[in-house]
């Protein structure tokens, strides 16, 4: 994953909120807590590319989640989460977020998900809607496929 990060441009950025609570034993940010953070960076990246109610169209579950944890994060750093869609298939998609250090610009961590779109009523895969495809490709720069 590391090579691969570095000719990703990542457009889509957002402040993370850290918590007290968020610490571990250890004096660095739980790395569960990580996987909260990519959560809600995903969420907002869908709002902003596709729409506000882009995920009330289609349900879409993890399939695949990997994390690179680089460097620790400490409670008062501030922390910012970078999400770029890499990847579109048909079902699927993959994304790429890392949680960087605003001050110092270090990646703390480098993370790759693969995400796929589901009917949970027949719990069967559908494809990726046609609109999402367009609205993504055209934010990034690129077709995905």
């Amino acid at each position: 994953m590391d090579e691969e990060t570095h000719t990703i441009i990542f457009r889509h950025h957002i402040p993370a909120q850290l918590r007290f609570s968020d610490v571990d034993r250890f004096g660095h940010v739980n790395n569960s807590v990580y996987f909260s953070l990519f959560d809600m960076s995903k969420e907002k990246y869908f709002m902003d590319v596709v729409g506000k109610d882009a995920l009330q169209q289609v349900s879409i579950v993890v399939a695949n989640i990997n994390a690179n944890f680089l460097a620790p994060i400490y409670f008062p750093d501030e922390i910012e989460i970078q999400t770029a869609i890499v990847h579109l298939g048909n079902k699927s998609f993959t994304l790429r977020q890392r949680a960087i250090n605003v001050r110092t610009k270090e990646i703390k961590c480098d993370c790759q998900t693969v995400m796929v779109c589901i009917n949970l009523k027949e719990n069967t895969t559908i494809p990726l809607p046609d609109n999402f495809r367009c609205k993504i490709s055209a934010y990034e720069g690129h077709n995905l496929t």
